[in-house]
């Protein structure tokens, strides 16, 4: 597993956060950032186009080291 933060430029909602229930959400004004566990690629993948279907642009994503 890899460890992520998701950085975006909206406020996301308590409830639009459980569309993402193995990721932290911390809400500052005008971004969120999403931290959390991937297990691959391709549940990033899954996560970010979700993110793009609602609308969010996703302004970085970073690996936190161990």
């Amino acid at each position: 597993m890899t460890r992520m933060l998701i950085r975006v430029d909206a406020e996301i909602t308590d409830e639009l956060s459980g569309a993402f229930p193995h990721l932290v959400a911390r809400t500052q004004p005008a971004t969120t950032t999403l931290t959390g566990e991937m297990t691959d690629q391709q549940e990033l993948q899954g996560v970010l186009n979700l993110l793009n279907s609602l609308g969010i642009g996703v302004v970085e994503v970073v690996t936190i080291p161990d």
